[in-house]
């Protein structure tokens, strides 16, 4: 399939709702021209799963996602040899079939992988954009209509678990972080069918929730939280049972915490 005609889309394809907050999609289209990988940067719950879902549909790619976590090696990503009816065979792994395929290969919260997992990327990072299976002895050229994009949270970043330099730099980066106020009730309504006004009664909640980051929260609320909390509600269930259960234990284990919280929404929100 063309360039142009992947671009197009596929018609008739739902495509994910995803509320731009400034230049994003026309950066990430510019880059799927151009045959770059992208990196989102961003807090938990913010959109980035989202945003790359949504651009998938509307470039009509098919996506893979993978979850990365502590112990994702480079040969769950590229495959390795199996037992199968008595006879060992080679099965890919997730990004060894997106690179054969086509289409959009996402590795969420990259920096919780091994390290290994970085070194097998840079090669599809660069002008080569091959993938080399040292196993098989084959090496594979990804197609025009692959694209390769990572995310992690610059907030959890520590010593043991972050993106050095030389990857960073592989990479058209975009920032994320939560909408403003007015947008972000706008797309917590539309997600969950809740009227405006306790939309925006939850969006000022979580901006409270948001200011004690780094003092009582390792992270506050996010918009994916404020979803699930007007869903609650506007399936029947009282707002204050709604919060506590959606946005208030998520947040925190510490009771003390937990109780200065639910004091706050109280003080938030009469």
């Amino acid at each position: 399939m063309s360039l142009a005609a992947i671009a197009s889309g596929v018609e008739g394809e739902q495509i994910p709702f995803y509320q731009p907050q400034g230049n994003e999609c026309a950066i990430f289209e510019a880059a799927f021209r151009r045959r770059l990988p992208v990196l989102l940067k961003g807090p938990t719950g913010c959109g980035k799963t989202r945003f790359v879902a949504h651009m998938a549909a509307k470039l009509g790619l098919e996506l893979d996602t993978i979850a990365c976590h502590d112990d994702l090696t480079a040969a769950d990503l590229t495959g390795r040899y199996l037992i199968k009816n008595n006879e060992t065979v080679w099965t890919d792994g997730p990004l060894t079939r997106a690179v054969r395929r086509g289409g959009l290969c996402y590795l969420d919260e990259v920096v919780e992988a091994r390290k290994d997992v970085t070194v097998v990327l840079h090669p599809l990072t660069d002008d080569r954009r091959i993938l080399p299976l040292d196993r098989t002895g084959e090496t594979l050229h990804a197609p025009d209509d692959f694209m390769l994009v990572i995310s992690y949270n610059p907030g959890y970043q520590s010593v043991l678990k972050s993106l050095k330099p030389s990857t960073r730099q592989r990479f058209v980066a975009l920032s994320f972080d939560y909408p403003k106020p007015e947008a972000e009730a706008a797309i917590v309504a539309r997600e969950s069918g809740l009227d405006a006004e306790t939309c925006k009664t939850l969006v000022r909640l979580a901006g409270r929730l948001r200011a004690l980051k780094g003092q009582d929260l390792e992270e506050g609320a996010s918009t994916r939280l404020l979803v699930a909390c007007a869903h609650l509600i506007a399936d029947g269930m009282k707002r204050n049972e709604a919060i506590e259960s959606a946005l208030i234990e998520p947040l925190t284990d510490d009771l003390d915490v937990k109780k200065g919280l639910l004091d706050l929404v109280q003080v938030t929100l009469g």
